[in-house]
């Protein structure tokens, strides 16, 4: 952590996700509280998520788009974009008006996914490989702990003043993130000329996810872990109100209890994703996550504590070993498509897993519910780690065309990506990249 801190440019990037991390979660609870204030339509205040989850699924379309330009100032741009848009917001005085609140959220939302695939380049080229799992450890951290405290600073904003100045809060905090990455010193290779229409090269980085081995068992594994989450999280209610005997309001506690584990999942991602691997890490944490959850079905509150802090220990580092894997072993010119690739195959489970989670909280007992997740868990798991005779002689470069210098070959090389005082088996060092969504989003996320 010191060394990353150390790091001029991975703390400017840092101090950057930070500062927008905290405008855009003011604004995203804010939002679903202001369509409901206005239209008193718990319908409508749900829209909200929808806006900015849809832009999910054109993830590989603008991870090519990221692909094709400079990530730097690509990124400048998109929040100097941002910054101009949200005062928009202050037109918004009736129920009438908020379509324009949703269309602003839609554009954020896609901004979102372009910005994360472009943000894949720039981490490659800003942090050393020895750093990445930390910085990304680093980045989860901040990223929760914004979600512990924007929300209050949002609410309270919202109240005294209204949703319009919440909207110039999180402009601000774009305007802020911007300067960030304007001042950064970054050595960018310039984006090679595409071969290649749109249609062909986004598919390129799904294709890519399928042939590296592995790299296609970690996103499966992440899509699980975000589609059980997903699960687990709709029977929360049901657990606080028929198991816990608690308040609505109490829920909030738990998710901050979740929150501070996943704050301490950050900071010591780094230094286990070192010592054992993505793979074996990842492992790890589908276990714990899902052991958390089955836990939460023992109706005491000091078991329930336990199982939520294990939730937000777990759940995170499956999304920073995914993330970091394929920061390692993508050839820099695909970083932005596979890394909008994997964001859209890990999170697109998790919207769909919220409603089959109500339908089943409708029909059957939660326990139910949260022990399949904890039963279903250790089974991914087993899967992601057991070892194919194939993996040693398969890869990406050979499914693309022997193009790209960071395709992956063996399962058996994992180990190596991860460590901390080398280049690993040079796929490292070739200068490759990801998004670490689980920032985002973990995110989201991780959401």
């Amino acid at each position: 952590m010191r060394r990353v801190l150390a790091d001029r440019v991975a703390a400017t990037y840092l101090g950057g996700v930070l500062v927008s991390g905290f405008g855009d979660s003011a604004m995203m609870l804010v939002a679903g509280v202001w369509v409901k204030t206005l239209t008193g339509s718990s319908s409508l205040a749900a829209v909200v998520t929808i806006c900015l989850w849809v832009p999910v699924l054109a993830g590989p379309v603008l991870g090519a788009l990221a692909d094709r330009v400079r990530r730097r100032p690509l990124l400048i741009w998109v929040n100097v974009v941002l910054a101009a848009l949200l005062p928009v917001l202050l037109a918004v005085r009736a129920g009438r008006d908020v379509w324009l609140l949703f269309a602003v959220l839609a554009v954020i939302g896609t901004a979102t996914v372009l910005s994360d695939a472009a943000e894949a380049g720039l981490v490659v080229a800003a942090v050393p490989p020895a750093l990445r799992g930390d910085f990304n450890g680093l980045r989860m951290t901040v990223n929760e702990a914004m979600k512990l405290v924007a929300p209050l600073a949002g609410a309270g904003l919202f109240v005294r003043f209204g949703g319009g100045a919440v909207a110039v809060l999180d402009a601000v905090t774009f305007v802020l993130a911007a300067l960030a990455f304007a001042s950064l010193r970054v050595r960018e290779r310039p984006p090679a000329l595409p071969e290649s229409g749109w249609r062909e090269q986004s598919a390129q980085g799904i294709r890519y996810l399928r042939c590296d081995p592995l790299l296609g068992r970690l996103v499966a594994a992440g899509a699980t872990a975000m589609l059980l989450s997903g699960i687990s999280s709709a029977a929360i209610y049901q657990m606080n109100d028929v198991g816990l005997h608690r308040p609505p309001a109490f829920v909030g506690v738990l998710y901050a209890v979740q929150g501070c584990g996943s704050i301490v999942a950050g900071v010591v991602a780094g230094a286990c994703m070192r010592r054992l691997g993505e793979r074996a890490f990842a492992a790890i944490g589908l276990v714990l996550f899902t052991s958390g959850a089955a836990a939460r079905a023992v109706a005491e509150l000091p078991v329930v504590l336990a199982g939520t802090l294990a939730i937000g220990v777990g759940l995170p580092w499956v999304i920073v070993a995914v993330f970091t894997a394929v920061q390692q072993r993508t050839p820099q010119e695909m970083v932005g498509r596979v890394s909008a690739a994997a964001g859209t195959v890990v999170f697109a489970p998790n919207a769909a897993a919220a409603g089959l989670g109500a339908g089943l909280v409708a029909v059957a007992d939660y326990r139910l519910q949260l022990v399949g997740v904890g039963v279903a868990g250790p089974l991914a798991a087993w899967l992601l780690l057991r070892r194919r005779g194939a993996d040693a002689s398969a890869g990406a470069d050979a499914c693309l065309g022997g193009g790209g210098g960071g395709g992956g070959a063996g399962d058996g090389r994992d180990r190596g990506h991860a460590g901390g005082g080398s280049d690993g088996d040079g796929h490292a060092s070739g200068g490759s990249g990801a998004a670490s969504a689980a920032g985002d989003g973990s995110a989201e996320a991780v959401t």
